[in-house]
């Protein structure tokens, strides 16, 4: 049976056509996933099935009365809410119950008239039939999956990227909704959160719908792709990896039909030229030829043009502007111990990291892995032990949240707050990161986490160095701009340390991985697989 369904549909935003005549089916039970590039519109897609965003044409409908749950990108919480307030409001009209019945309770020990016993008595009973009695059960379950239990009494200010994220999804996931949207919910989870939230989507009764860039995660859970190109929606019944071969067969077929196509016209043109020739060289001059060449003409104009298919699409100009070769010892750390007042993270720990390495700093979320950079890169002093960076290494840091960004700032006066060159050199520098036109006026809190990431790094690649110290930096970013974003750290000739949770990333990009784990930093020499391996 379908949940939702869309019926080409149309929408613009400010006269600018996102989408385009787009139709889909969510029928109960499937897994689906979303895939497109940063700012064409899979957010919205999201946003007009859960109803949050109308349409401009076409039709939107849902089944009678479904439940609808949607995970944004950028979601926003009250911030003096602690997280277990936070979840149970999930439970919408059971935790109002429950509440009654708390107050009731206080009622009955000065008050104990059969009346007030009786409504105690109904509202126990509708507990129990709604499932209240599993409420506590079901939040323990989420919480300990997604490694947040020992967040519950921290106010959501408090809370990091990863954590917000992880406490947003599992607010998400104990609706019990028939129909899960998820939009890249795997940024800032951790390895062991990811792996659980796999499971518990392939588990889940009810159909799910993800926007996600990890390529792991969409092999593992989805059963069916839907990819959003040139404002068109193109459905594929495979995972990721089948995707990705069926998505080459078809461009090769549609580009195959194009030259045909063409091949066929040309030769028409040419036979309507000749017979118009003909025509003219007889004496005297043929009628009937010139009737021939005018209906292959009404023939030729009849002919449905086949698009030349786009084999492909614009993507970033990266490529790290180098400052020469470091020394071979770019960090070295010797029995390094910090700790804040309720946390600590690290303990007589040591670590090399030489010239050219490329090393993935992997851990569960909150252990430190941020405050390990940081202690690389200077921001933050260790308690005690030893740690030197060479003289002679230059640091270019990406953080994954990005605070290096003003949000009042439009595209281009954020990019020359960080780079000293013309308006003229900006907007051309911005184009080589998919910035054209317009786009350069839009303020930074109005673009993706996706575009804020490209602009990002149009400010880091200018800065010449020799070591690359990323925190999270697929996050956010389409699987173009990792692809692209993967060959250029593979062309640095430098030293780059990376902090992300992306698995195919790491397993692309790093041939060293250190595991912080009970305040200790543990070193293999390989990728992640391989690291995970020697682990199990």
């Amino acid at each position: 049976m379908t949940v939702v369904a869309m019926n080409d549909v149309v929408k613009s935003f400010t006269g600018d056509i996102v989408l385009d005549k787009v139709s889909l089916q969510l029928e109960e039970g499937e897994r689906v996933g979303l895939i497109g590039r940063n700012g064409e519109g899979k957010s919205t897609i999201l946003k007009i099935l859960k109803g949050l965003e109308g349409v401009d044409y076409g039709i939107v409908t849902h089944k009678k009365e479904v439940k609808i749950g949607l995970l944004e990108q950028l979601s926003t919480v009250d911030s003096e809410i602690n997280v277990e307030e936070y979840l149970r409001t999930s439970f919408g009209k059971l935790q109002l119950l429950e509440n009654e019945i708390r107050t009731l309770e206080k009622e009955l020990t000065t008050n104990t008239s059969e009346k007030l016993l009786n409504r105690y008595g109904d509202k126990m009973s509708l507990f129990g039939e709604l499932g209240g009695y599993e409420m506590d059960a079901n939040l323990n379950k989420v919480v300990n999956g997604l490694g947040i239990s020992m967040l519950k009494t921290r106010k959501w200010s408090e809370l990091s990227g990863g954590e917000k994220t992880k406490t947003a999804l599992a607010h998400l996931l104990l609706q019990k909704t028939d129909l899960l949207l998820l939009d890249e919910p795997t940024n800032h989870l951790d390895f062991m959160a990811v792996e659980w939230l796999t499971a518990f989507l392939q588990h889940y009764t009810g159909t799910v719908f993800v926007v996600s860039h990890d390529r792991y995660f969409l092999d593992e859970v989805v059963q069916k792709m839907v990819e959003l190109e040139n404002k068109k929606l193109i459905i594929y019944n495979t995972n990721f990896s089948g995707y990705l071969k069926e998505r080459e067969e078809r461009l090769l077929h549609e580009f195959q039909e194009y030259k045909d196509q063409q091949k066929k016209i040309k030769k028409m043109e040419k036979a309507i030229k000749q017979l118009r020739i003909w025509a003219m060289a007889s004496n005297p001059p043929s009628d009937a030829m010139f009737r021939r060449a005018k209906n292959m003409e009404k023939a030729l104009e009849r002919i449905v043009i086949v698009k030349r298919p786009v084999l492909t699409q614009k993507q970033m100009q990266l490529q790290f502007d180098e400052a020469g070769r470091s020394g071979q010892e770019v960090v070295v750390m010797e029995n390094l111990t910090k700790a804040f007042v309720d946390k600590p993270i690290v303990k007589d720990a040591s670590l090399q990291i030489r010239q050219g390495e490329r090393v993935a700093l992997i851990g569960k979320n909150g252990t430190g892995k941020t405050t390990l950079l940081k202690m690389i890169e200077g921001k933050v002093t260790p308690d005690s032990g030893f740690i030197k960076v060479g003289s002679s290494v230059k640091i270019a840091s990406l953080s994954q949240q990005m605070e290096e960004l003003n949000q009042e700032l439009t595209v281009l006066e954020a990019f020359r707050d960080k780079v000293e060159v013309t308006e003229g050199d900006a907007r051309k520098m911005l184009a080589g990161f998919m910035f054209y036109g317009e786009m350069v006026f839009r303020k930074v809190e109005n673009i993706s986490g996706g575009e804020r990431m490209r602009l990002r790094l149009a400010q880091f690649i200018n800065m010449p160095v020799n070591t690359l110290v990323l925190d999270e930096p697929t996050n956010h970013l389409d699987i173009a701009s990792r692809e692209v974003l993967e060959e250029a750290i593979k062309s640095f000739s430098g030293t780059v340390i990376i902090v992300s949770h992306d698995r195919y990333f790491m397993d692309q990009l790093c041939s060293k991985v250190i595991w912080l784990e009970n305040q200790q930093l543990i070193t293999y020499e390989g990728n992640y697989s391989y690291a995970l391996t020697k682990r199990n």
